[in-house]
């Protein structure tokens, strides 16, 4: 458990270079917070305690402004940044080292009690104001721009823009070109 504090931690400190120090990480992150507030309500969802994981869940979401669903399945190293009004549904899956930008809505598009929301593979980026809508997945190492509405599957390494979101495939995948700066 301290090992994945001190991860997040870090993962905040890695991927916002506004953060100064530990402190004002634990302090003045409320993406931070909403991610800590769905590992309690996830396990109590979990246990059959599903009420009281909701009501847990809507008090998060009063103070951080995020909403995440106690039903989500939330990966390691989530970085949500300038988190207000970030929505991530029940049936929703977000894989390791994502990161969410403010306004963003990983939602459902069915009323059946189905997978109807999204699943987003490791390491994607999802710009501010982006929509990804439905029971689709977004392949690892992908990048979504600001405000696209994304209602199709995409393969890895992809750059998706647009309204309705239009797949772009990279020429080279992200860490291969981090791997050469090593």
């Amino acid at each position: 458990m301290f090992k994945t504090i001190r991860d997040d931690i870090q993962s905040v400190l890695d991927r916002d270079p506004a953060a100064r120090n530990i402190l004002e990480v634990l302090l003045c992150y409320p993406g931070l917070h909403a991610i800590w507030g769905h590992r309690l309500t996830h396990r109590l969802w979990k246990s059959g305690l599903k009420l009281f994981a909701r009501w847990i869940s809507q008090i998060t979401r009063n103070i951080t402004g995020i909403e995440i669903h106690p039903g989500a399945t939330i990966g390691h190293n989530l970085f949500i940044d300038h988190g207000m009004g970030v929505v991530i549904g029940e049936t929703a899956e977000v894989g390791d080292h994502v990161t969410l930008y403010h306004g963003v809505t990983l939602g459902g598009t069915s009323l059946h009690k189905t997978k109807r929301h999204p699943t987003i593979e490791d390491h994607v980026v999802i710009g501010a104001g982006a929509k990804v809508l439905g029971a689709i997945t977004i392949g690892a190492n992908s990048r979504i721009g600001a405000n696209a509405v994304v209602v199709k599957s995409a393969p890895p390494d992809s750059v998706i823009v647009g309204v309705p979101g239009q797949v772009v495939l990279r020429d080279q995948p992200s860490h291969a070109a981090e791997e050469k700066a090593d």
